[in-house]
C-alpha cells in the first residue's frame, strides 16, 4: 500500500466520523451542540434545528472526503488544493451553522 493511499484512508475515516456525527445529530433529541464546550441555546423547534445541523455535517463529510482525493498524489501540488478547501470548508461550516442557530433560536 502506497503513503497516499494510507493517507486517504486515513482522511476518509475521518470522513466517516464527521457523517457519524451528523447521523447522531438527526437522531438526538435534545439540541445538539456544535462548538466546544458550549452548550445550544434554546430552540423554538429542536427537531428541525438537529437535522438541519445534521446535514450541515453531513454536507460537510462529503466535501472534507472529496478534498482528500489529492492525496493518493503526496507530491502533487493539488494536495495544497485539498488543505486550502478544507480550510474554506470549515469557514463556511461555521457560518452555515451560525445562520441555522439564528433561525431556530427562541
Amino acid at each position: 500500500m502506497t503513503e497516499g493511499m494510507t493517507a486517504l484512508l486515513i482522511w476518509e475515516a475521518c470522513a466517516v466520523l464527521f457523517a457519524s456525527i451528523g447521523i447522531a445529530c438527526f437522531l438526538s433529541k435534545k439540541p445538539v451542540g456544535f462548538f466546544a464546550n458550549a452548550k445550544p441555546p434554546e430552540m423554538r423547534d429542536v427537531r428541525a434545528f438537529n437535522r438541519a445541523v445534521g446535514r450541515l455535517w453531513l454536507v460537510f463529510a462529503v466535501v472534507f472526503a472529496l478534498l482528500g482525493i489529492p492525496l493518493l498524489w503526496p507530491d502533487s501540488p493539488l494536495v495544497l488544493l485539498g488543505i486550502i478547501g478544507l480550510m474554506w470548508a470549515i469557514i463556511v461550516v461555521i457560518v452555515v451553522y451560525l445562520r441555522i442557530e439564528q433561525k431556530y433560536k427562541k
